[in-house]
């Protein structure tokens, strides 16, 4: 009775390992199959999907292969191995180069004439920094990165390199992009079309808007909700004019200001805002200035609004006029930098970067400006900026310092115009 007994549990074990072999098999043959028609879809239509929906179920596939692959490991091996393989194809940029003009601004934020324009530009740099890559097709990675904030394994297999090629691809551009495009921060080669754009503001001989954007950073150094800032000088068309970027958030505005180089081609070097000043209509002179935020001190040269000191404080109406002008012009910082948001993703308000990316971020935020300033020079259409590509910067306390005296008298005049030329409308 004991042999039978042990010989019965022997031969139920023997049934469930059998049971549990099958379910094992039959799940590694679902897996298999379900995977690799996934895989044949996004094969199959990479091209008519759009780059964001691709990245999305590639990253789906991806993360579902190697989650069930985990939990099959537990299991006794199969009696043929779990294969996910699917038969080779060009990679989807060499198909993609054939496609319709519409479908590039979807992938690289960008018609196909501006990305040739581009890429006979950055050719002769490309050629010698990535040479194991063609130049079109560093460029498009590099660009594909840029638009959709893909990591350097999605943009290895969207362009059939290795994701090491991927990343040096992308800093080669960026590179590029800096060295041979940054003429078109044009404070300094095209002052007179930015003042006549201001002029239709009723704001006579400013040179620009100034203000803060910031990128967060998860760094120990910055503290919890870390970032870094970027100072940059906009017209009213929303291009970028001058940029100064990498600043930490623990450090004041007014502590940027001083240290970029627009503080010391103005106030030093004497390069900047030294042209004839602007007669007003009662005789008063206004000098060429640009417009602040009011973190920002209030110079001759940089005129910030009018602060309440006590809460019972009243503005006049000139105050009140001035103060409208320079909340409306204050816009076209927010709009340049959420516009630049909504083309670049890499760039989006809600991604936060690692602490090892501090010494490089800069870099990729001043190649965004300058593609966002050339593909506004080639009339690309403008994004609209996606109310999450907007964020107004919070915690910048308005500027407590000494007051200068003769900002003072050019601000009150220029708002005693202002208050004159809303009372005639």
């Amino acid at each position: 009775m004991v042999a039978g007994g042990v010989r019965t549990r022997k031969a139920k074990k023997s049934q469930n390992g059998n049971k549990l072999k099958l379910n094992h098999q039959n799940l590694a043959d679902l897996v298999s199959t379900v995977t690799l028609t996934a895989h044949s879809f996004l094969s199959d239509n990479d091209l008519v999907l759009l780059p964001s929906q691709s990245l999305t179920l590639q990253t789906l596939i991806s993360s579902t292969s190697h989650s069930l692959s985990a939990i099959l490991s537990l299991f006794p091996k199969p009696s043929h191995p779990l294969s996910l393989s699917l038969p080779q194809r060009d990679c989807w940029f060499h198909r993609f180069r054939s496609v319709s003009d519409s479908q590039w601004l979807h992938a690289f934020r960008m018609s196909k004439p501006s990305f040739s324009h581009l890429l006979n530009i950055l050719s002769p740099s490309l050629s010698s920094s990535v040479p194991n890559i063609t130049p079109d097709c560093a460029l498009g990675a590099a660009i594909f990165r840029l638009a959709h904030g893909a990591t350097y394994g999605s943009v290895a297999r969207f362009f059939g390199i290795s994701p090491g090629e991927a990343c040096r691809a992308f800093f080669s551009v960026c590179k590029a992009v800096t060295g041979s495009l940054g003429h078109l921060f044009q404070l300094r080669t095209d002052s007179e079309r930015v003042v006549v754009g201001f002029g239709w503001s009723s704001l006579p001989n400013c040179f620009g808007v100034l203000g803060l954007a910031s990128f967060g950073i998860d760094s120990d150094s910055l503290g919890k909700n870390g970032s870094l800032m970027v100072q940059a000088l906009v017209d009213s068309e929303g291009r970028f004019l001058d940029v100064s970027a990498g600043w930490p958030s623990t450090m004041k505005p007014e502590t940027v200001l001083h240290q970029s180089k627009l503080y010391v081609g103005v106030e030093e070097s004497k390069e900047l805002l030294q042209g004839p000043s602007y007669k007003l209509s009662d005789g008063c002179l206004v000098p060429q200035y640009i417009l602040g935020d009011s973190c920002f001190p209030l110079l001759p040269w940089l005129l910030t609004p009018y602060n309440r000191v006590n809460e019972e404080d009243s503005f006049g109406s000139a105050e009140r006029a001035f103060n409208c002008a320079h909340s409306n012009a204050m816009g076209f910082v927010g709009d340049a930098f959420g516009r630049l948001r909504t083309r670049w993703q890499l760039l989006s308000a809600s991604r936060r970067w690692k602490q090892e990316c501090v010494e490089y971020l800069p870099f990729v935020i001043v190649t965004g400006c300058l593609l966002h300033n050339f593909l506004m020079k080639c009339n690309e259409p403008i994004p609209d900026k996606g109310a999450s590509s907007v964020v107004k910067e919070e915690g910048l306390a308005a500027f407590d310092g000494m007051v200068n005296e003769s900002a003072m008298r050019i601000r009150d005049a220029l708002a005693l115009h202002l208050s004159r030329v809303s009372m005639r409308r």
